[in-house]
């Protein structure tokens, strides 16, 4: 981490678990060493389990006995009775998000390793995910959560081993625990690891998915700088946030290409943090390289529509965006008066 320069300052989210401890450790070493301010710990009491509050609370007493100040950050309300991962992942985001978003610290840190980029990458396969799901998870993004997307999320575990990082919690002399959740068969990622040793006969070890995630976000950064390319040179932005778009360069570009760059234009008009359904865009998409909208057609919030004269900066064949319109509820029909 010296080496690259650690985005500082920063807090790092720390469950108790053996990668989360290590992380935390290594990062107080690397900012004592570099003379920055030391890491703040966050943790997060998730209410689903009796002893959630004093596995906190002891992640908190290790923090204080490294030198660290660590906060407990409470998860509070209903808990899901279903998809429970999923909702316990974005409420832990969305609590250590809002502190550091209050606390002014940019940059908050988590322990994914060379393991839990493989397993998202078999995950997201399973869920039929495309392109850049399965691409692999970066060394830096935003928090994923739209309301903090301002803060960046710092992964530099990624291509490290939980073996190693154990290891070193050894020779420290440091314990800690495995969440009970960790072997819980319900939830998908438990199922995952416990085929480990059947995947890896087959030679499907996580350095290499790991390698094939990593191979996929190379391809999906240079579509997506061909992407902006695009946008750059064949889209123009009215005042009214109308874009208007030239899809004879649409038509020159790869089709994977065009098909994002579609959807980057109907995300960027109708302020959807999504995009359209791919089957929707597709067909929207042959409209446009096939001349054949006619009156317009709408998809994602937008309509999409041959531009008129006075908005054809890209000659006659230019296409325009334009938000759609919110729906009006309809009222519901007065009952009549019976008159006697």
């Amino acid at each position: 981490m010296a080496a690259l320069g650690a985005p500082w300052p920063a807090a790092v989210g720390v469950s108790g678990g053996g990668d989360s401890v290590a992380l935390m450790l290594l990062l107080a070493d690397w900012a004592k060493a570099a003379k920055h301010p030391d890491p703040v710990v966050l943790t997060v009491d998730h209410g689903l389990l009796p002893h959630s509050q004093k596995e906190a609370e002891r992640v908190r007493k290790l923090a204080s006995a490294t030198g660290l100040k660590a906060h407990v950050l409470t998860w509070k309300g209903a808990k899901p009775s279903s998809d429970i991962e999923a909702e316990a992942r974005s409420a832990r985001y969305a609590l250590m998000g809002a502190w550091c978003d209050e606390h002014r610290i940019p940059f908050l840190y988590v322990a994914h390793t060379e393991e839990d980029q493989a397993e998202t990458f078999l995950l997201r396969l399973a869920r039929g995910s495309g392109l850049d799901g399965l691409s692999a998870m970066q060394a830096v993004s935003p928090v994923p959560v739209a309301e903090y997307a301002s803060i960046s999320l710092v992964r530099p575990l990624l291509e490290f081993g939980k073996a190693g990082l154990r290891d070193f919690l050894r020779s420290r002399k440091i314990e800690w625990s495995d969440d009970p959740m960790n072997g819980d068969p319900r939830f998908a990622r438990v199922r995952l690891r416990a085929a480990w040793p059947q995947l890896e006969q087959l030679g499907l070890s996580p350095s290499r998915i790991a390698d094939a995630a990593r191979h996929l976000a190379r391809a999906r950064t240079a579509l997506e700088n061909m992407t902006e390319s695009y946008l750059q040179r064949g889209t123009r932005a009215g005042e009214d946030g109308t874009v208007a778009l030239d899809p004879l360069r649409l038509k020159m570009l790869p089709r994977e290409v065009g098909l994002r760059s579609l959807a980057a234009v109907l995300s960027r008009v109708s302020g959807e943090e999504y995009r359209p359904r791919f089957e929707s865009l597709e067909r929207l998409f042959d409209s446009v390289l096939g001349n054949s909208l006619a009156g317009g057609a709408t998809l994602h919030g937008c309509i999409v529509a041959p531009a008129p004269a006075s908005g054809q900066v890209f000659g006659s064949a230019t296409i325009t965006v334009t938000r759609e319109s919110p729906r009006k509820v309809r009222e519901p029909a007065a009952r009549q008066r019976r008159t006697s």
